[in-house]
C-alpha cells in the first residue's frame, strides 16, 4: 500500500503527459484545412464483391426458386447435364424455360472478399516471416564465424558485416532487383526477401557474437575438458545460455526486420505500404490511409513484442 501511495503521482503525471499530447494533436488536426473521409476506409479491408454468372453450356433454364435475396437458377444442357447457379435476385436477366448459349450471362453473385490493406498485410507478414528465418539462420552461421579461431572464416564475416552495416538497405534492394535479379533472372519476391534477409541477418551476427563472447570462457574450458567437442560445445552448452541474453535485441531486430519490409515496395511487391499508396491515388484520403497503415504496423509489432516478453518470462523461471 505504501509502495503504491508514492507511485501515485508519477502515474498522475503519465495522465497528464498523454492527455496533453492528445490535447496537441486534436488541436494540430482541427486548425488543417482537410476533409476527413474515414468512411472510405473500411471497404479497403474487406468488401463484397459481385461475380458475374454465366452457363457453361448451351441449354435451358429449367427452374428458378427465388428467396428475399436469392435466386437458385437450375440450368440442364442439351445432353440432360444439371447445374444449379445461384446469383443475387436482383440480378437475374432469364427466365424460366429460356433456351441459352454458351456464355450466356445469367446474373452475379456476392461474397466477401479480402480487401488491399489485408492482402497487403499478409503479404507483409509472410515476406518478413521468411526473411527473419534466413537472417536468423545467416546471422547464427555469421556470428559463430565471427568469434571462430579461423582467420579466414572470421574476415569473410567481418567483411560481410561491415559492407551490409555500411550502405543502406533501399540502395541493397534495388542492387538484388537490377543487378543480381536481372543476372540470375531472379523474381522481385526472392530479391526482396534475399535482401533484407541479408541486411537484417549481418544485425543479428553482431548480436549472435556478442552474445556469445558474453558467455564466460570457463563454460568453453570445462566442457572441453569433458571431451566434448567444440560443435557439441557450442550448441549444448554455449549457444541455449547465449539465447536467453541475445533475446530482446534479437526480437527488437526482427520487429524492425518488419517495418524495413515496406522498402521492398519500390520493386512493386505489393506489401501494406505499396497498397496504402496505391488506395490513395484513387482516393486522396492521404491522411486517413497512412494513419490506417502505420496503425496495422504497429498492431504486429505490438503482438511480436508481448510473445517476446512471454518468452522472456518463460525462460527466466530456470535462472
Amino acid at each position: 500500500m505504501k509502495a503504491r501511495d508514492k507511485t501515485w503521482p508519477w502515474r498522475l503525471l503519465l495522465v497528464v503527459i498523454l492527455l496533453g499530447v492528445a490535447a496537441g494533436t486534436w488541436g494540430a488536426v482541427r486548425k488543417i484545412d482537410y476533409k476527413w473521409r474515414w468512411y472510405r476506409v473500411p471497404q479497403y479491408f474487406m468488401y463484397l464483391a459481385e461475380e458475374p454468372q454465366k452457363i457453361p453450356f448451351d441449354g435451358t433454364v429449367s427452374a428458378i426458386v427465388k428467396d428475399k435475396k436469392i435466386a437458385k437458377v437450375t440450368l440442364v444442357s442439351d445432353n440432360s447435364k444439371t447445374k444449379v447457379v445461384n446469383v443475387v435476385a436482383d440480378s437475374l436477366k432469364v427466365d424460366e424455360g429460356e433456351i441459352l448459349l454458351e456464355g450466356d450471362y445469367i446474373g452475379f453473385s456476392e461474397h466477401w472478399r479480402l480487401g488491399p490493406l489485408m492482402m497487403g498485410l499478409w503479404t507483409t507478414l509472410w515476406l518478413s516471416a521468411i526473411s527473419s528465418a534466413f537472417a536468423l539462420i545467416i546471422g547464427l552461421l555469421t556470428g559463430i564465424a565471427r568469434v571462430s579461431k579461423n582467420i579466414t572464416l572470421r574476415g569473410l564475416a567481418m567483411v560481410y558485416v561491415e559492407c551490409i552495416r555500411g550502405t543502406p538497405l533501399l540502395v541493397q534492394i534495388f542492387i538484388a532487383y537490377f543487378f543480381l535479379g536481372t543476372v540470375f533472372n531472379l523474381s522481385r519476391n526472392v530479391c526482396g526477401i534475399g535482401a533484407l534477409a541479408l541486411f537484417a541477418g549481418a544485425y543479428v551476427a553482431e548480436i549472435v557474437r556478442a552474445g556469445v563472447q558474453g558467455i564466460p570462457k570457463g563454460q568453453m574450458e570445462a566442457s572441453r575438458s569433458l571431451g566434448m567437442t567444440a560443435f557439441q560445445t557450442m550448441m549444448d552448452i554455449i549457444l541455449p545460455q547465449a539465447f536467453k541474453k541475445i533475446l530482446p535485441p534479437l526480437s527488437g531486430q526482427f520487429i524492425s526486420l518488419i517495418k524495413d519490409s515496406s522498402l521492398v515496395s519500390v520493386i512493386a511487391i505489393t506489401d501494406l505500404t505499396k497498397s496504402g499508396r496505391e488506395i490513395i491515388t484513387s482516393t486522396f484520403a492521404t491522411f486517413e490511409v497512412w494513419i490506417v497503415v502505420a496503425a496495422m504496423y504497429l498492431l504486429v509489432t505490438s503482438v511480436l513484442s508481448q510473445l517476446v516478453y512471454y518468452m522472456e518470462r518463460r525462460l527466466a523461471v530456470s535462472d
